[in-house]
């Protein structure tokens, strides 16, 4: 298989095990061209792409916008702010007037679920869904599991547990998948009121003992707490959070193994994550941000491959 079986990456949900390993295999090659000195390849130069962002974003579209440039793609940025759309213009109407100028692709984030599908419907140009909502985030899983494959050479068979906010994180739902989808097992842990009710119907384990969690894992996936996204109080205080679910060296010295210690970022340290366990040996977090770069590099490259 040398092509994916999607013309968009809107959702891990939507692509295959077999689109997942062509990505790794791809993101393999593309990461060892990151590695040379002169970091650059030609594969992209006749296309445009738009970053078209809603929503704040500093590792998403720095990522993105370095593949880009990495593959050689003309690259135009939207902000939300300051555009149009402030003074009234329709998602469409924007992203129609963005491709009248010959854009190719679109890699775009929204705060509302479901916004790259519908556009999706709607235009011609190859959509990277960078975030939509509290639904899916499609290449943080990719690089994720990319992760977890290069530490432990497969996912098959390991054991990852995603602690914190689950009920706000598009990032814990794309991981469900993709991990799924590769074999491994999945547990969710956090507080009862930041676990979604009927996430047992996906086919991961729920806990909410963060030990139990640490105990049971080959690597702990933590998630930022979403005060953003939050509707109402969901706990105490982020003190009493942190002290029942905080995830310090302390408590990964006491285990019986050494797990792998994720993050998908933005840290906050001293809530969920420890600086001195977020900073340890066992910490793959900027191994991840590295990854991202060569993952999204593959994940343009294929879907420009694509046919229509």
């Amino acid at each position: 298989m040398s092509q994916l079986s999607v013309r968009h990456l809107l959702g891990i949900k939507d692509i295959t095990e077999a689109d997942i390993q062509l990505i790794f295999e791809t993101a393999d090659h593309f990461k060892e061209v990151l590695n040379r000195p002169i970091k650059k390849v030609p594969s992209l130069r006749d296309i445009t792409i738009a970053n078209v962002f809603f929503e704040d974003s500093t590792r998403t579209r720095l990522s993105f916008e370095l593949a880009e440039k990495r593959l050689s793609a003309d690259v135009i940025n939207f902000s939300a702010s300051g555009s149009s759309v402030k003074k009234g213009e329709t998602l469409l109407d924007t992203v129609n007037n963005i491709l009248a100028m010959k854009v190719d692709m679109i890699v775009m984030r929204h705060s509302s679920v479901g916004a790259p599908h519908f556009l999706s419907r709607h235009i011609k140009a190859n959509i990277v869904n960078a975030g939509d909502g509290t639904h899916e985030h499609p290449t943080q899983a990719l690089l994720d599991s990319f992760s977890i494959r290069e530490k432990l050479g497969e996912v098959a068979g390991k054991k990852i547990a995603i602690i914190g906010d689950i009920l706000h994180s598009r990032v814990a739902l794309s991981n469900i998948f993709a991990l799924q989808k590769l074999g491994a097992e999945v547990m969710v842990c956090g507080p009862s009121t930041l676990i979604p009710r009927y996430i047992g119907e996906l086919g991961v384990k729920v806990s909410h003992n963060v030990r139990q969690a640490l105990e049971w894992c080959d690597v702990a996936n933590v998630l930022r707490i979403q005060l953003e996204r939050q509707q109402g109080k969901l706990f105490p205080s982020l003190r009493e959070y942190t002290q029942y679910f905080g995830i310090n060296k302390k408590i990964l010295e006491s285990l019986n193994k050494e797990i792998v210690l994720m993050h998908p970022g933005p840290i906050n340290r001293g809530v969920e994550l420890s600086s001195d366990a977020a900073d340890s040996g066992q910490s793959i977090i900027l191994d991840q941000v590295e990854n991202g770069v060569a993952v999204r590099m593959a994940v343009l490259y294929l879907l420009a491959s694509s046919k229509e």
